[in-house]
């Protein structure tokens, strides 16, 4: 359950090492994202030989949340940390690596590009 002001790891080698929410695609009054939702944040660290700069303003899909996500078959599923693919306009990655897990929901919400290039899927 990611809600604005939640700050993301990265999981990409865009070079972004942290940022944070500030807006939740979808609705004006949508309050949470969990997997496979689009956000908007605000990069907070980033590497210096990087891709992505300090204070840009990036599109976000979330591969990872603390936040246990039901299942359609009713198992669960949680993760280590919330985490975020950095993306660009046409939802393809920025990135050229993706690392840790990502959840199965990123392949089923249309993200075909990201979940080819993570080695884990749960």
């Amino acid at each position: 359950m990611i809600q604005r002001r939640t700050e993301l790891k990265s999981a990409d080698n865009s070079g972004v090492q942290w940022m944070t929410v500030t807006h939740i695609y979808g609705s004006s009054l949508r309050k949470f994202a969990t997997l496979g939702d689009l956000v908007q944040c605000v990069v907070k660290k980033a590497d210096p030989t990087g891709i992505v700069k300090d204070d840009e303003m990036v599109k976000v899909i979330i591969v990872r949340t603390h936040k246990e996500y039901r299942r359609k078959d009713g198992s669960y599923i949680r993760f280590d940390d919330n985490a975020g693919v950095v993306v660009d306009a046409d939802g393809n990655p920025r990135g050229t690596r993706i690392f840790g897990p990502i959840a199965r929901e990123i392949k089923e919400k249309g993200f075909d590009k990201i979940a080819s290039m993570s080695l884990e899927m749960f």
